[in-house]
This record gives C-alpha cells, sequence and structure tokens, in this order.
C-alpha cells in the first residue's frame, strides 16, 4: 500500500541539486545530465491558474495514483521510471520534501503537444460540441448532452500553456504540423489504448474516467516515452460510478474526485463583486474547499488501490 504525507508542501527548497523548472504543480531539479527528480508540491492550479492555498497531502497522492498506473499499464508503451529512490539523491536534510512525493526519471526530450482522451463529452469538450457539434475537429453524433458517454473514445490533442496562460485545443490535423504524421498517429494510438485500460480497471472500482490527458518524450534514441504524472485527479475527470446517473439525467456535472469541485467553486467566486475573470491571482480557496478537494483526492486513491 502506498504512503499518504499529510504536510502541506507550497514549494520545494532543494538546494542539493540544480532546479531546472517550477511547474504548475511540479518542481523539477537535475540529477546529472540523464535524470530528472521530479517533486509533486501541493499546489493546485485551476483553468491554468495556481492557487495560492496548498491542498495538504496532494502532491504524495498524486505521486501514488501516478506509480499505481505506471504499474498497471506496464507493456503498453515505455515510461520514464528508473526505479532508483528519490531520496539517494538529495542531501539527509532535504529527504522529508521528497520522501513519499517524488520521483526520478528519465530526462526526456518532451513532445509540444498534451494528448487528451475523451471518452464521455464534459468541460471545454461540451462547450466545444454545443458550438460545433464536434471537438477539435471529430465530429460527434448529435443530442449528445452534458456528461454523455461517447460512442467510442476520442484523440482530441491540445497545444502546451506556459505558466499563466490557457492550453489550446488543436486538430489532429494541427498536432500533424507540429510533431509530424508518423509521432503524432503512434501519440494518438497509445492514448487511445492507454486510456481504455485504465478505464476498465477504474470502473471495477466503481470509477468512470470521463477523459484525461498525457504527456510523452523521446528518449535519447527516439523512443517514444510516458511521462510526467499520468491518471491523476490533476490530469483526469473521476466520476463515481453511483452519482453518474441521477446527474446525467438532471444535466448537471456528475460529482466528481478531481478539481472540478475547485472549477465549480471558482465559477461562482466573485472579486470585488465580480465574477472571476480566470486570471491570475486566485480567489482564496476557503477552508471547506481545501479541506474537501483533499478528501476527493484521498478517496480516489483508496478506491483505486483497495
Amino acid at each position: 500500500m502506498y504512503r499518504v504525507m499529510t504536510a502541506a508542501l507550497l514549494q520545494s527548497t532543494i538546494r542539493s541539486l540544480p532546479l531546472l523548472a517550477k511547474g504548475k504543480v511540479r518542481d523539477n531539479y537535475a540529477v546529472g545530465d540523464d535524470r530528472l527528480l521530479m517533486i509533486a508540491t501541493d499546489r493546485l492550479s485551476a483553468f491554468d491558474v495556481v492557487m495560492g492555498e496548498p491542498i495538504p497531502g496532494k502532491g504524495a497522492l498524486l505521486t501514488q495514483m501516478a506509480l499505481f498506473w505506471f504499474d498497471r499499464l506496464t507493456g503498453i508503451v515505455p515510461n520514464h521510471l528508473t526505479g532508483d529512490d528519490p531520496e539517494s539523491v538529495v542531501s539527509p536534510g532535504e529527504r522529508e520534501q521528497v520522501k513519499g512525493r517524488a520521483m526520478l526519471v528519465k530526462r526526456l526530450k518532451p513532445l509540444p503537444v498534451e494528448a487528451v482522451v475523451r471518452g464521455y463529452l464534459a468541460g471545454s469538450g461540451w462547450s466545444e460540441y454545443q458550438v460545433s457539434q464536434s471537438v477539435c475537429g471529430v465530429p460527434l453524433p448529435a443530442g449528445l448532452k452534458n456528461a454523455s458517454r461517447l460512442p467510442q473514445p476520442i484523440f482530441t490533442p491540445a497545444t502546451k500553456a506556459e505558466m499563466g496562460d490557457h492550453d489550446e485545443n488543436i486538430s489532429f490535423d494541427r498536432m500533424v504540423e507540429i510533431i509530424g504524421a508518423d509521432l503524432a498517429t503512434r501519440v494518438r494510438d497509445v492514448s487511445i489504448r492507454l486510456y481504455t485500460a485504465a478505464a476498465e480497471i477504474a470502473l471495477a472500482k466503481g470509477i468512470i474516467i470521463a477523459d484525461t490527458k498525457f504527456e510523452f518524450g523521446l528518449d535519447a534514441d527516439g523512443t517514444l516515452t510516458l511521462m510526467d504524472e499520468v491518471l491523476t485527479p490533476d490530469s483526469s475527470r473521476f466520476w463515481p460510478v453511483e452519482g453518474y446517473d441521477a446527474a446525467f439525467a438532471a444535466g448537471r456535472n456528475p460529482p466528481s474526485y478531481d478539481k472540478q469541485f475547485v472549477r465549480d467553486w471558482l465559477e461562482q467566486a466573485r472579486v470585488n463583486g465580480q465574477p472571476w475573470n480566470k486570471q491570475a491571482p486566485a480567489p482564496s480557496l476557503p477552508d471547506d474547499v481545501v479541506a474537501n478537494t483533499a478528501d476527493k483526492y484521498r478517496e480516489a486513491l483508496q478506491r483505486l488501490t483497495a
């Protein structure tokens, strides 16, 4: 069983390794020329804006869930894990920042696109469907509703946003222009295989994976490799099976194990009496939203690994 950490870490402060980048959630440090130490902090981003309040234990939960999925999906595509102990590459006084929330991984050349797979119509996909009856150029049947299950999973890529910017949905043809037809086709096919396998595993545990995004890189030999996080509440929409039918019938977003809870609160938030414009800084999250979000992440991990 994976270890759960509850202490909050908003920023890592590793001095024994060079800092390469701070993302929305992860801090990446160089370990020689060929490895990275990826530390999952307790930061939370929504609408591509980092919240000012950490979600205690979130980084550990994300790491444990990612490790669960890397293990279950072995054989579909290589992943970036080295198998080495993350605590072994930092000084003794820094190990507490690493314990339970970090991965020591291969250093790859990241692809500049996100591989999004949707099995259900939700979020930006639902918004786009209402306008064009398609998502990222993929035509869909008429008459679908919010949270409808799609006839089959669809691949809807996106460009990666810089900190503070919003990811942009793109068509597969645009993805081909960015990375080439052969690589784009391989990413699409592998992503759909990963999603299909994971969705089956999760459904057996009572969780619907509505959609998810994968990230890939190339190693020194050009091998396509799954990287970053995988199938966590930060990168996926997780819905409990038992709440889906009633929400769908009522036209609501189903109850969620992911950060949709925070998104829904932010949609109602007011700043100086006006709706929040989804630009930094974000409104302060109330204590109950922080606590409920932590509970959702914890419940998802427990349910999957039970």
